[in-house]
């Protein structure tokens, strides 16, 4: 037998998908998953700061209430608004209420006797004596003499010799002084003028020529006037269809006018009348004062740099400017180039055009409109997903999984016309 399938393998479409269940702590198996436990860490809890809160410290002196809002409001009177709302009707009981709830009237309290602590106490007494004891590092240490290794580097010491210095090398005994051939100079060639005339047309002016012909036609119309130049003396639509519509003429506001409060306006605040002058004396320096020593002897200016140092004459370098190998010329400039003195004027023949005339020619042959995919072309039957069906046809169902997979095992090995299960030509998809 083959292995149960699930509805999403089935399906041809790619559109169904097994309707999922929500996350299971424990399968069919009941083994516990244990994601929670792996994944899971620990954090330490640590409380939030207290913030002490200061204590408020009001202020001494009474406070100037009167605002601008209160000197410059002007009252308006205000009617009562009436009440949209019914008004409500209560309805009163003769009875007496009981106001005793019922966990008053059952409970009992019970004697609690306070248990006596079984913790032994420990009174801690210091010693009286004086502490005298060495350490574990004092008794087991013993000073030894640094005793430094023998180097066994050489010194470095330059090694003088006494034989005088031989300046002669191996380049200055072996080099042989060859004499320099005389350098080649090549000759410069002379200008020769071509005796041949010069030709300046191209392939295209040589064998293009036009065609003689008629301007295209233009197919649009003339834009023609129609109309007289009589004056109109009808009515026209709007004018007999106009209702004119009475237009109120707009009020206007008058504004206030501004009218300021009496009296001289108060610019003291409450600081600059509460404040208190303190006397504060100027800050002492940290700073150590310098004992400097001061002597009467001169200063002397003189330094290594002044004493040792030499100064050298300079003078600025000259620019070095290289001599021109070609002379300047110093006759007159004549305007005239090669090409106009030897450009030789030739008239142009126009060249014969081999391009066919372009006539359309008409075919009184009925137009074919079969084409190649008009005739090739075989349709093809549409099918349909197995997946549409409440049940698959050729399939039988098994069971469906925790996590909401259905499974279904196939009787026939090859989905065809003849199984149990016709397929409709209307199918109801199963959301």
């Amino acid at each position: 037998m083959r292995a149960p399938r699930c509805l999403c393998a089935i399906c041809t479409c790619g559109r169904h998908r097994c309707p999922h269940k929500p996350t299971r702590i424990y399968d069919n198996g009941q083994q516990p998953c244990l994601t929670t436990e792996s994944d899971y860490l620990p954090y330490d809890i640590v409380k939030r700061p207290f913030r002490i809160q200061e204590e408020h410290k009001p202020k001494t002196g009474e406070i100037e209430l009167g605002t601008t809002y209160q000197k410059d409001y002007n009252a308006h009177k205000i009617q009562p608004v009436t009440l949209v709302r019914p008004l409500e009707r209560k309805h009163t009981t003769g009875g007496k209420l009981d106001t005793i709830p019922t966990y008053q009237d059952d409970y009992r309290s019970w004697e609690v006797q306070r248990r006596e602590t079984s913790k032994v106490e420990h009174m801690y007494h210091p010693p009286t004596a004086k502490f005298g004891n060495t350490t574990t590092f004092q008794d087991d240490f013993v000073p030894r003499e640094l005793n430094p290794r023998q180097s066994f580097k050489p010194p470095c010491v330059a090694k003088l010799s006494d034989v005088p210095f031989d300046g002669t090398t191996s380049h200055r005994t072996s080099y042989i002084a060859h004499q320099l051939e005389p350098k080649f100079l090549r000759s410069k060639e002379e200008y020769k003028p071509s005796n041949q005339p010069f030709e300046d047309l191209t392939t295209h002016r040589n064998d293009f020529k036009g065609l003689p012909g008629q301007l295209a036609k233009s197919c649009k119309p003339e834009n023609a006037k129609v109309g007289s130049n009589v004056h109109f003396n009808g009515v026209t639509e709007f004018q007999d269809r106009f209702q004119p519509w009475l237009v109120s003429v707009r009020e206007v506001r008058k504004t206030k006018e501004y009218v300021p409060p009496p009296g001289n306006m108060d610019f003291n605040s409450t600081s600059h009348l509460d404040y208190v002058k303190h006397e504060i004396s100027p800050a002492v320096p940290i700073r150590p004062v310098s004992n400097g020593r001061r002597t009467n002897a001169p200063f002397q200016g003189t330094t290594t740099t002044k004493e040792d140092f030499k100064s050298w004459g300079s003078c600025r370098q000259e620019i070095i400017k290289k001599q021109q190998e070609i002379p300047k010329p110093t006759g007159k400039f004549y305007d005239l180039t090669t090409f106009r003195s030897h450009y030789i004027p030739h008239q142009i023949i126009p060249a014969q055009s081999f391009k066919p005339a372009r006539a359309i020619v008409l075919n009184s042959a009925p137009f074919q409109s079969e084409t190649m995919y008009r005739i090739e072309y075989t349709p093809k039957k549409q099918e349909i997903c197995p997946a549409n069906y409440p049940s698959p046809p050729g399939y039988v169902y098994v069971n469906t999984d925790s996590h909401g997979h259905k499974f279904f095992r196939q009787l026939t090995p090859e989905f065809s016309e003849s199984n149990i299960n016709p397929i409709p030509k209307e199918v109801a998809v199963v959301s």
